[in-house]
């Protein structure tokens, strides 16, 4: 079937088997690898990616699924005007390691902060609770996130 969708701000046309997953159209057609295939089950947030601004795993969700849509791949986000505020603010709060989990934890706090419902410490973790982190413990991620949606720790 063919697929015809936005990425990263873009147009795309692709041929697609129906069952193919968004991760493996983004990661083997496009060639787009920051999203991470690790659970496979929406419950780590490595293959996080933006669809129509919402976070979604992309480990568990159809290609076609995105016929028509806007999708937002951390390479897009990185392009962005105001991805320095988040890198700096991840960056100075050591809020990443080996990198593994960060794009979709990136995607998801960019995606959160344009809701303006981050208004508490409890809101972020209980925001970014879908979103695993196997080294830093989760304190530089708690900071840096409440650092940029204006909250305290």
């Amino acid at each position: 079937m063919r697929l015809e969708v936005q990425v990263n701000g873009g147009p795309v046309a692709r041929d697609i088997e129906p069952q193919e997953l968004l991760l493996d159209f983004l990661r083997d057609q496009l060639g787009l690898t920051g999203a991470k295939r690790s659970c496979d089950v929406q419950a780590c947030g490595a293959c996080t990616v933006l669809v129509d601004g919402r976070p979604v795993s992309s480990c568990c969700f159809l290609a076609a699924d995105a016929e028509g849509r806007e999708v937002l791949t951390v390479e897009g986000l990185a392009e962005r005007t105001g991805f320095e505020r988040l890198e700096d603010a991840f960056t100075r709060h050591a809020a990443l390691q080996c990198g593994f989990c960060t794009p979709g934890m990136l995607l998801t706090v960019d995606a959160l902060l344009k809701t303006g419902e981050l208004t508490s410490a409890e809101e972020v973790k209980r925001s970014l609770a879908g979103n695993l982190c196997r080294c830093t413990g989760y304190r530089g991620i708690l900071e840096a996130v409440c650092e940029l949606a204006g909250v305290t720790t």
